[in-house]
């Protein structure tokens, strides 16, 4: 079964931040070449409205199939105010 990992915000700049990048770039890799699937959630499409251009645009070159996208939910909505 394909490994399957959600990322936020954090993760999406990690690529482009110096500090982060020794760790971000290998996951990009895997994610390239078909061995995880990243999960996201409409929660990040909002979190990159106001991110740098570099970042919003990152996973725009890839397709859109190679993505879980996840709904939040009004439960994880509570747990995450609590």
């Amino acid at each position: 079964m394909k490994q399957r990992i959600y990322i936020d915000t954090s993760v999406v700049g990690g690529y482009f931040d110096e500090e982060f990048k020794e760790a971000t770039l290998p996951l990009f890799d895997r994610f390239e070449k078909g061995e995880i699937t990243f999960v996201v959630s409409n929660l990040l499409d909002l979190e990159l409205l106001n991110a740098p251009k570099q970042v919003r645009e990152l996973l725009l070159k890839y397709p859109s199939d190679n993505f879980e996208r996840v709904s939040l939910t009004e439960e994880a909505i509570k747990l995450a105010d609590t």
